[in-house]
């Protein structure tokens, strides 16, 4: 049995869109985490800071998007939505799916809230370093690993949208466009975005 706790319109979102990918079936436990005082205490149990997402999956459980995605996408072969542990594009892949929580997360949040700081210092580096990678990167080829989908993308593309479409972090550069233009042409992104809709 696999269980998503999740809450609408938050970083859990990037974990919905995996999980259409994968097309396994699930459950989904609502989390409050804008509660009064945040989601309950007895949360914690899952996830010591109370934040989503997080996944018990046979009673294994799982915090962390990047953690989250490399488990799903290796727990459910099938999908095909991993390189093999001997495809050279292994180790690109994790290099994509971690970055998104290790350096986009934090320089988002940073340029958002216009935090002053020293990108030498900060473990992160800089806003537009990140955004000229990003931009780098898909203007070398179609996803975030080379010419195939990978559950790297699906990290990528909902921090695209929320980037470029909710939030206006990003300029609307052809590259970051025609990116989100090939995600939702897949099924499960337009299932996904339903969901985001409603």
């Amino acid at each position: 049995m696999l269980t998503f706790f999740h809450c609408p319109s938050t970083r859990s979102s990037s974990i919905h869109y995996l999980l259409e990918e994968l097309g396994v079936p699930y459950e989904s436990e609502h989390i409050d985490i804008r509660a009064e005082g945040g989601a309950p205490e007895s949360y914690r149990a899952i996830q010591p800071h109370k934040k989503v997402p997080a996944v018990r999956h046979n009673g294994v459980v799982v915090t962390e998007r990047a953690a989250i995605t490399l488990y799903l996408a290796d727990a459910f072969p099938e999908a095909g939505l991993a390189p093999a542990l001997d495809d050279p594009r292994r180790g690109p892949y994790l290099t994509s799916v971690v970055y998104i929580d290790s350096v986009v997360d934090p320089c988002l949040v940073a340029h958002m809230n216009q935090w002053p700081y020293d990108g030498k210092g900060a473990a992160y580096g800089k806003f537009e370093d990140m955004v000229t990678n990003l931009e780098r990167t898909l203007s070398a080829h179609d996803y975030a690993v080379g010419d195939r989908f990978t559950a790297a993308d699906t990290q990528w593309g909902v921090m695209m949208y929320w980037a470029l479409d909710v939030m206006g972090l990003f300029k609307d550069k052809p590259v970051f466009r025609a990116y989100l233009n090939r995600l939702a042409e897949r099924p499960a992104f337009q299932r996904f975005a339903k969901t985001m809709a409603a």
